[in-house]
């Protein structure tokens, strides 16, 4: 599309083959960061690496406790939601303002070091990706799993809501002069966990349009204002994008939950039935069985 002639194609192809080549790399770039920053960072605030009931919200712990007792169902954990439009939008509070103080602190530390940086993705030129920091194990699939999955289970269940077995987990920043906004997308995820860390800021709402699957021809656009230590979940083919901050910093926490079930049988970024790549730790969130073994999360979508 676009190409008017043969050598402009060509020009096309050696970029797109040269993207593909770069992303073939990232995940042992990664691995090789993370041994490093495993080796040589002094991490400022140890304590925040591993997963503790005191970083939680109470009114966040509350809804866990309704989501696991006996009859818990939809209606009855929307009371405890913020809902907006007919979207599937939810916002919950999340962490203590504590933690997030904490939290964003280690950040700008980490930052501040000589150590290698890996940036969450090519929109975000500035952030963490928390598995380098060696956060997966002691904090995020804790979160996930015994947090988490009991809301999406009611939330999202054609989504894999109740079987999110992996998560790809990063900090994003924006500040002046750095990264502003963020583009209309979707990500890679059946379910979004987004959580406002701080610091002081003014603007850069979030806005949401249509389902990735169920387009119109004259999108309708939601705004919703960040909240500090407060969560919004969403379904991850939700369209949205971040407007521009107009002062101050902002810090927020991303976890992109994924199911294998659902997208075993459908890749939701090319839309097909994915062809698979072997990759390091959770890949893409993908699995292949393994003999008597079970299933393993260690693949990627080889397109």
């Amino acid at each position: 599309r676009g190409c008017r002639s043969e050598e402009q194609f060509q020009e096309v192809l050696r970029e797109i083959e040269a993207e593909v080549q770069r992303r073939k790399e990232l995940i042992h770039q990664s691995v090789e960061r993370r041994a490093i920053i495993s080796k040589c960072y002094k991490p400022k605030h140890p304590e925040v690496y591993t997963l503790q009931d005191s970083f939680l919200a109470p009114e966040f712990l509350e809804i866990v406790r309704f989501c696991t007792s006996p009859g818990a169902d939809l209606q009855g954990l929307l009371c405890y939601l913020e809902s907006f439009s007919d979207k599937r939008i939810y916002r919950l509070p999340v962490f203590t303002e504590e933690f997030c103080q904490a939290f964003v602190d280690e950040l700008e530390n980490f930052e501040q070091s000589d150590m290698p940086k890996g940036r969450p993705n090519t929109m975000n030129n500035y952030g963490v990706l928390l598995n380098e920091l060696g956060m997966d194990e002691p904090f995020l699939t804790p979160l996930r799993e015994r947090f988490l999955q009991p809301i999406t289970a009611l939330l999202y269940p054609e989504l894999g809501g109740a079987c999110l077995d992996s998560h790809k987990a990063f900090v994003v920043k924006y500040s002046l002069h750095e990264d502003l906004d963020l583009s209309s997308h979707y990500d890679n995820a059946e379910v979004t966990l987004n959580v406002s860390l701080g610091k002081e800021f003014t603007e850069g709402n979030l806005y949401f349009g249509d389902f990735n699957q169920d387009p119109t021809p004259v999108p309708q656009y939601i705004e919703v204002e960040h909240v500090g230590a407060r969560g919004l979940l969403h379904r991850g083919g939700q369209i949205h994008g971040a407007l521009p901050i107009a002062s101050g910093e902002r810090w927020n926490l991303i976890v992109w939950m994924r199911s294998s079930a659902i997208r075993n049988r459908l890749c939701p970024m090319c839309n097909r039935k994915p062809e698979l790549v072997e990759a390091e730790g959770f890949g893409d969130g993908f699995t292949e069985p393994l003999g008597q073994e079970g299933a393993q999360t260690v693949n990627l979508c080889a397109l």
